[in-house]
């Protein structure tokens, strides 16, 4: 695949990382400084529940749009717009005092955010090969964590300087950027087969969802980060409570913690483009526990220095960032393009509700056992997953 698709692709999917990034990095931080409690902490998590619920909207997605202005694009510009109009909205909201404004905020950047992705994972497959799958996944998945880094980390951490107000106003700036970027670009016509109506479209699912080895597919998608969803609510948290400023953590987190998970993206993209993605997906999972013990044995042993703690939550980003990615070539790899935005939407629809009920959870297990006990508890169903790979019957088609 040429590079500018890439590049227009990466750029796309940065936009989309700011909000959840906000929302990942750095809310938990903030609403703990100001006091919030641990279960309403792990119930914030409820923000994204527009990436649970796109799949209702997903096939309008895929029937409807101009094939003169671009079948893509009818979404994706009008949803960029109204993301940039959200956050500047935001750069309004007090600091303090005013927690359900800000959380109403997130929610509504969440939805055009969700919805803007549906397009845009359709474009993706439309450009994508299946020889391209592993780098195209990297552009998204690194461009997505950009965002992340960017909403999470980096504007987040420079709040000492650029203020709250000023956090909003930058990420609202860099999707107008983006906005102008697509606007610029010519989005080609689709080589598959285009649906005109929704009823099609639900039709072509149905016959996807329900052909050999669909199933499980789906379980493997809905299960593969259990573990980390348990603990990764809670992590800043006990950072918190350890005596770190929130203002540190979001940086560390969102900051370090995100470069590593780039990194980590383009290492796991190399490896599901040069084995079998079902050996890619084993691979990583393995290696994503390693860090999830270190959390754990922090849990249990007490907060170390400094640089030791950096290391550990790079290793944790770096090895995460792996696994999302061969997982998210893998699920591509099973997409019917005919239907690619609905379908796959569907398959990431799976995979945000196979890991959302713990981390919602997350709050009131860690009240109820401890930090060490819910660590203990995320670090065993990943190693469970990483069992039921190697026996499940995954192989993609290439």
């Amino acid at each position: 695949m040429a590079r500018r698709p890439l590049i227009v692709l990466a750029i796309l999917y940065v936009v989309q990382g700011l909000p959840f990034g906000f929302q990942t990095a750095a809310l938990g931080p903030y609403l703990r400084g100001e006091g919030v409690r641990l279960a309403d902490i792990g119930f914030a998590g409820a923000l994204a529940a527009p990436w649970m619920l796109k799949i209702l909207w997903a096939p309008v997605v895929d029937a409807w749009g101009s094939a003169r202005f671009g079948r893509r694009r009818s979404w994706i510009v009008p949803m960029q717009g109204l993301l940039a109009c959200t956050c500047f909205a935001a750069a309004a909201i007090p600091e303090h005092g005013a927690i359900t404004a800000l959380l109403v905020a997130v929610l509504f950047m969440n939805l055009f955010a969700a919805t803007m992705d549906v397009a845009v994972d359709g474009l993706a497959l439309d450009l994508l090969r299946e020889r391209g799958l592993g780098g195209g996944n990297t552009a998204q998945v690194a461009g997505y964590k950009i965002g992340m880094l960017l909403g999470g980390g980096v504007l987040a951490g420079a709040t000492r300087w650029i203020g709250w107000n000023g956090l909003f106003v930058a990420m609202g700036a860099i999707v107008v950027a983006a906005m102008a970027i697509t606007l610029a670009h010519q989005e080609p016509p689709s080589s598959e087969s285009v649906h005109t109506t929704v009823r099609d479209v639900l039709r072509s699912l149905s016959r996807a969802m329900s052909g050999p080895g669909a199933l499980t597919v789906a379980v493997v998608v809905a299960t593969y980060k259990l573990g980390e969803s348990l603990i990764d609510p809670m992590w800043p948290a006990l950072l918190v409570d350890a005596g770190h400023a929130p203002e540190d953590i979001a940086l560390w987190n969102g900051g370090i913690g995100m470069a590593a998970s780039i990194a980590g993206s383009i290492a796991g993209g190399a490896l599901a483009t040069s084995i079998a993605l079902d050996r890619a997906l084993v691979i990583c999972g393995v290696l994503r526990a390693i860090p999830l013990a270190l959390q754990l044995a922090i849990a249990a042993l007490g907060v170390p220095a400094v640089p030791e703690l950096l290391a550990v939550i790079a290793a944790e980003h770096f090895l995460g960032g792996a696994l999302t990615t061969a997982m998210f070539a893998f699920m591509m790899s099973r997409t019917d393009r005919t239907i690619g935005a609905t379908h796959y939407t569907l398959l990431a629809t799976i995979e945000v509700l196979g890991k959302s009920p713990l981390s919602l959870a997350s709050g009131v297990i860690a009240e109820a056992v401890g930090y060490a006990t819910t660590f203990a508890i995320g670090l065993g169903l990943s190693l469970a997953w990483s069992l039921g790979a190697t026996m499940a019957p995954t192989r993609a088609r290439r």
